[in-house]
């Protein structure tokens, strides 16, 4: 066999590999399967290469990462906010309109430190692709536990490197919620209040819940639209599965790189269903949540 017969057969033979960072391995469809050019183009390919249904992957870990994430959030943010309120008026008056911004982003540092390994098991549970039509992709225990697995070892000390990488990408994760609980609830407390103060009726259940629904739609949209660049530089990270690779890698060389690579565009991608899914879920978060305060409020004064 001649010498360009041999780099033709070869050619032919060599399976077509699977892009860093998506989880899964073996023969694949074109790369062109990889490059996303919209959400509706998302939505298509998904569909038509893995089903309908794995539009919902993840949804067990999102489930339960909400329960202890507004567990943990809310509660802290409300108790913060009141004490700081308290405080700042009685020392400083001049502060006291800060007092969301600081509370809300030490509640969202205790919930995502606390959550933070669910949060990464429903990243790499998305971003996995099957190599096999029909392969059952790993569900979310199976995904954790498959996190540290290449650190095992009979060292105690490697072992416990191992499982720090359960909180793989929290650095760049509290980059992104940091600044946007700061950003929210400095939209929200305002807002909240004003319409509040317009119906007049504020202990009436329709008008606590469209205030605070409203209030916290807008909220949600703009901070999530302004910390979108922090938001791919987490998800990068988190789908990374070269383990030497994702210990050295930073938010900011994460964000140079897309800077680099694809400029302002790349910092924005997926801004648009970032936006379309923070709105209307912070609105639902807080309303339900003030909802539920003031019918309990009410049942202990009855009491």
């Amino acid at each position: 066999m001649s010498r360009r017969q041999g780099c033709k057969h070869r050619q032919q033979e060599s399976p077509i590999t699977r892009p860093s960072g998506v989880y899964g391995s073996g023969q694949l469809c074109n790369p062109d399967c990889f490059q996303y050019k919209g959400t509706l183009d998302v939505f298509y390919k998904v569909v038509r290469q893995e089903g309908l249904a794995r539009l919902w992957r993840g949804t067990n870990a999102s489930l339960l990462l909400a329960v202890p994430t507004v567990g943990i959030y809310l509660p802290c943010y409300d108790i913060l906010r009141n004490w700081l309120e308290e405080f700042t008026t009685q020392r400083s008056p001049k502060l006291a309109p800060y007092a969301p911004l600081v509370a809300g982003s030490i509640a969202r540092s205790l919930a995502c430190i606390a959550c933070s390994p669910i949060e990464l098991a429903k990243i790499r549970m998305q971003a996995f692709k099957e190599s096999q039509a029909g392969a059952k992709p790993p569900g979310m225990w199976k995904t954790l536990l498959g996190i540290p697995s290449p650190w095992r070892s009979a060292n105690f000390l490697e072992n416990l490197q191992g499982y720090r990488l359960l909180w793989t990408g929290l650095g760049a994760q509290l980059v992104r919620d940091v600044p946007f609980s700061a950003i929210c609830w400095t939209t929200l407390e305002p807002v909240r209040r004003r319409l509040l103060g317009l119906v007049g009726d504020k202990d009436n259940l329709a008008t606590v819940f469209g205030a605070n629904f409203s209030a916290g739609f807008v909220a949600g949209v703009l901070a999530s639209a302004a910390t979108c660049p922090f938001d791919v530089a987490k998800t990068r990270r988190q789908i990374e599965k070269d383990p030497s690779r994702v210990r050295k890698m930073n938010t900011r060389q994460i964000l140079l790189e897309v800077w680099r690579n694809e400029g302002a565009k790349g910092l924005f991608t997926g801004v648009g269903p970032r936006v379309g899914r923070a709105g209307p879920s912070v609105g639902i978060v807080i309303s339900f949540y003030e909802v539920v305060k003031l019918v309990l409020h009410r049942r202990h004064a009855n009491s």
